[in-house]
């Protein structure tokens, strides 16, 4: 026989408990009464951002006021309280927004040319200003060619080296302590992507993307040569000439307290066309 335990059948047998017992206070079915000590764990795990729900459980018992762990939880869940110690920072992404202006990330993607050759081609990306800066070109990269397109790229940055607060990478072999050394110099805090999530270094990943679509994808690339040559003449463009939606549509190149050129006679302006890479991209600018 199968146990039903429905809701009308579990109010009939509330009633009848209740009338049997000849009292006049009606016995309370379902879920215990526990929205008095809700103010109070709401409160502790604010006022606490590292304790748990059991030990908010332990708080309140010590304070008399009797409830499960399941119930404190419960409570936290209702007031929109994260598990800690997941309240005790921000998330990743809201990391990334908040230090954007210090973030330098950095990247490998590989290319095959028309010989079936792969070469590999290492990026970096400025978070704050979607500066890209090639690293270099190879066809086998070791750690001591990644240290050396660090030290170029310090090099290259001069004193705006200096500001580069977190470098975000992966955990790839050819990324070692000596290629880390070179940023920790000046302070760089190195946080590593975690295994096989993208996600995490999202920033340079679109570059890739973007680099591939705009790009690699289009071309055959003949030789190492070649293709240095042509990421150097696209990276120009991406940095001078190419909007990007994560610094609402301004160029990597631009000043950020610049206000943004408006026009409006759009009718009597000229717009010119500048072909890029044998016209494979086109710039437009109003004539001068």
């Amino acid at each position: 026989m199968l146990n039903c335990w429905c809701s009308a059948t579990r109010t009939r047998f509330c009633a009848a408990t209740s009338a049997g017992s000849g009292t006049s206070q009606q016995t309370r079915c379902g879920s215990p009464r526990w929205h008095g000590s809700s103010p109070a764990g709401a409160r502790l795990a604010k006022e606490n951002p590292l304790w748990g729900h059991r030990r908010i459980h332990g708080e309140l018992a010590k304070l008399g006021i009797t409830v499960a762990p399941s119930t404190v939880w419960q409570i936290l869940h209702a007031a929109g309280i994260d598990p800690a110690p997941c309240r005790a920072g921000p998330t990743w992404r809201q990391f990334l927004a908040a230090q954007a202006a210090g973030i330098l990330a950095v990247d490998f993607l590989h290319v095959d040319t028309v010989l079936l050759k792969r070469l590999y081609v290492l990026v970096f990306i400025e978070h704050g200003t979607r500066r890209m800066h090639l690293g270099g070109v190879t066809e086998h990269p070791t750690g001591e060619w990644t240290v050396q397109q660090a030290r170029n790229l310090a090099l290259a940055l001069g004193e705006r080296f200096e500001d580069i607060r977190f470098l975000l990478r992966d955990r790839g072999s050819t990324f070692t302590a000596s290629f880390d050394a070179v940023f920790q110099a000046t302070g760089t805090r190195i946080p590593r992507t975690a295994v096989q999530a993208p996600r995490m270094n999202a920033t340079c990943e679109r570059l890739v993307g973007t680099l591939r679509r705009d790009l690699l994808d289009r071309v055959l690339i003949l030789s190492e040569q070649h293709l240095r040559a042509v990421l150097t003449e696209y990276q120009a463009h991406y940095n001078t000439a190419r909007p990007h939606q994560g610094i609402a549509q301004r160029l990597p190149d631009d000043e950020l307290d610049a206000a943004p050129a408006t026009v409006t006679d759009v009718d009597s302006q000229q717009i010119r066309r500048k072909a890029v890479l044998g016209g494979l991209i086109n710039e437009y600018a109003y004539a001068a």
